[in-house]
């Protein structure tokens, strides 16, 4: 790549896709690699703190720099700050579903611990039951009355 090609394919050029007033603030983003908002933010400031000269040179700006329709090249971090925010937003989203299905998961667990402990003190109690049902009347029962009346 040539000298002439790499300066030719950074030839600055007004954003007529994403103007508000002429493109000059897209298109210096564009060119330089700048956030478009932080970018109009600084030239509204600039506006009015030394309001002739910005205005001087931003309509200096709209008239001798040539617009480009179609031909948007998004700013290196745009695209970065794009990407990143959908694939963040993508990343939370499933987060919070492995964090719902693992809540699910947790409660169904506990609740399934629960039964179990409670179906195992039901089956103690009904042993229990059962045997002293057996001893009661059992024969054995009756000697140790008698035995007991003495």
């Amino acid at each position: 790549m040539t000298t002439y090609e790499t300066f030719a394919s950074r030839r600055f050029y007004r954003s007529a896709d994403r103007a508000i007033l002429g493109g000059v603030c897209a298109g210096v983003a564009d060119s330089f690699g700048f956030n478009l908002r932080v970018l109009r933010v600084l030239v509204l400031i600039a506006f009015f703190v030394a309001m002739p000269m910005t205005i001087i040179v931003y309509l200096a700006i709209v008239f001798l720099v040539p617009a480009r329709t179609g031909l948007r090249h998004p700013s290196v971090y745009e695209d970065w700050v794009a990407s990143a925010s959908r694939s963040s937003r993508k990343q939370r989203r499933a987060e919070r579903k492995r964090a719902r299905r693992h809540a699910k998961q947790e409660s169904s667990n506990v609740e399934a611990e629960a039964a179990l402990r409670l179906r195992r003190k039901c089956q103690s109690l009904e042993q229990r039951l059962a045997s002293l049902e057996k001893y009661i009347t059992s024969s054995r029962y009756q000697l140790d009355d008698e035995f007991r009346r003495l």
